[in-house]
């Protein structure tokens, strides 16, 4: 019996050849840790100051979130840019490394999060995140719901946003 040499995920690739979306692993663990925690610290200062070592957040990473959550990373220049992970419908986490946002590399993330969500996605964001809201708004998400902040651990009034294929929710 011949064995297929196809791989079985083929990674996407940004138009200018620089940045592959590929499934993440277990050994990208401590990389997305260390993304997760120097984007937040830079992109939402209104959040207490983190309270968890990079080897506990590396821990929930890998123990949780790639357990849990389908997640992919873009790798651009031989390094890891950004992530974006996924559970059911939800988008919980889409995070770049600071020093490059605003290099596509989170449109490439999210397409490929749309690729893979035939019914649409969700996700939950700070309504003080202006810049995060803006950029979903971009690419196509409408506010569906308004929170107080009782639903989230920071208590921050936060948004659901829905994008669907078709342009319903």
């Amino acid at each position: 019996m011949a064995r297929s040499l196809l791989p079985l995920y083929v990674p996407a690739v940004n138009a200018d050849d620089k940045t592959v979306i590929r499934q993440a692993e277990p050994e990208d663990a401590a990389t997305i840790a260390r993304i997760h925690m120097a984007s937040r610290a830079a992109t939402m200062p209104y959040l207490p100051p983190q309270q968890r070592t990079l080897d506990q957040v590396t821990r929930w990473i890998r123990e949780v979130v790639l357990r849990e959550c389908r997640t992919w990373i873009a790798v651009r220049g031989g390094e890891t840019a950004g992530y974006a992970a996924v559970e059911g419908d939800m988008l919980e986490h889409l995070y770049l490394r600071p020093d490059l946002r605003r290099r596509g590399i989170g449109t490439l993330l999210l397409n490929e999060v749309k690729r893979h969500a035939t019914d649409g996605v969700s996700l939950h964001v700070f309504q003080q995140n202006t810049g995060a809201r803006a950029f979903y708004e971009r690419h196509g998400f409408t506010v569906t719901d308004t929170s107080d902040g009782s639903r989230n651990m920071e208590a921050l009034p936060d948004m659901t946003l829905r994008w669907a294929p078709d342009g319903s929710r």
